[in-house]
């Protein structure tokens, strides 16, 4: 807790007690253990908590400090030994407080300790466990958007690499053949020969770098329910549905493809609308298969930067889907934003189609 806030309880708490008659050293000792236990709120939540309601059994008072180390017991809870741990201590409370109502005659109605036990430490703790499961639930998010976004850039260095480099090298070995075979001295022949050699070793050693690079970026259509798996392990509430008769594809293209349509509906659909449901949709035609990730449209506006689109990641995704022989089609309606892509079963068919 901040100096400010531990300062603010402490003199709060005291002037509730100062002005309900107690002066002097009790007055200071219980203004010394109030800045204790805000102070010992960070490192030992859950014993400031227990602290906090000693406090308030004793004095009868403690209104901030209650609330504000529940808040904090409430954000650390993690375990269930915890949960157990913070129950318990509030039963105590509650028990103490109705047995205190009942020897006194003259006390406050039961109705009324039971409504400041709510007010001042259940809900605190409520809201403090509420901060901490939406702050992992971004978290998770957002390392699931890094983790793909990782990935789609290793992809594009492979495609990257494939295209410029080895070109360039595959020239350099059929330039370097070309002086094999013509009529030069031995010496440069053999100077050649080397040359010819390395540029083979240098494409074989690109071919074997772009592989490596690929290696984690080729899961097909047998891994969207595994991705669907770690999306809702993410946070994201994701439904798939499926209908018609399921059939491999043909092309391994298409498989990867409708890998990569679904990653990226679900990618656009965690950056842009956050915690909204989102259905993805597998349908088996005779001859195609139609994938389709749709999901609401926020009311507000998203807090991250870009389009509804997808930008580039939708172009790429695009081309991929064209070079499998199938369309892509995106949707972007007042309601509901939809990713839709059709496959061809068979590559012939895809080959024809074009």
């Amino acid at each position: 807790m901040s100096r400010l806030v531990t300062a603010a309880v402490v003199v709060a708490d005291t002037a509730l007690l100062w002005l309900d008659g107690t002066r002097g050293w009790p007055l200071a000792a219980y203004a010394v253990a109030v800045g204790l236990t805000m102070a010992a709120t960070h490192r030992l939540p859950f014993a400031a908590f227990l602290a906090a309601l000693g406090l308030a059994v004793l004095t009868g008072g403690s209104l901030a400090v209650l609330a504000c180390t529940g808040f904090q017991a409430g954000h650390r809870i993690s375990a269930r030994r915890d949960a157990v741990v913070t129950a318990c201590a509030l039963s105590a409370y509650v028990c103490v407080l109705l047995l205190a109502v009942e020897r006194s005659p003259g006390g406050p109605e039961p109705w009324i300790s039971l409504a400041r036990v709510v007010v001042l430490t259940a809900l605190p703790l409520l809201a403090g466990r509420y901060v901490a499961q939406q702050r992992e639930h971004l978290r998770r998010e957002r390392a699931l958007v890094a983790e793909q976004e990782r990935l789609r850039e290793r992809l594009r260095i492979a495609h990257d690499m494939h295209d410029s480099l080895g070109h360039l090298l595959s020239l350099v070995s059929v330039q370097a053949a070309a002086l094999e075979v013509s009529a030069a001295p031995p010496e440069q022949r053999q100077a050649v020969r080397a040359l010819a050699g390395t540029a083979r070793a240098a494409a074989a050693g690109l071919h074997e770098v772009v592989n490596a690079l690929r290696s984690h970026d080729a899961p097909g259509l047998e891994d969207i329910d595994d991705l669907v798996a770690r999306s809702r392990a993410a946070g994201a509430p994701v439904r798939i549905e499926t209908s018609g008769e399921s059939a491999p594809l043909g092309d391994p293209k298409a498989s990867h493809a409708a890998y990569r349509v679904v990653q990226e509906g679900l990618t656009n659909a965690v950056k842009h609308a956050s915690g909204t449901p989102i259905t993805v949709s597998l349908d088996w035609q005779p001859d195609a298969l139609l994938i389709s990730v749709t999901n609401p449209v926020p009311r507000r506006p998203p807090s991250t930067g870009g389009g509804g689109g997808g930008g580039n990641g939708l172009d790429g995704l695009s081309e991929r889907v064209a070079a499998a022989g199938g369309l892509l089609r995106v949707h972007p309606g007042p309601r509901e934003f939809r990713l839709v892509a059709m496959l061809p079963l068979v590559p012939v068919l895809a080959g024809a189609a074009t």
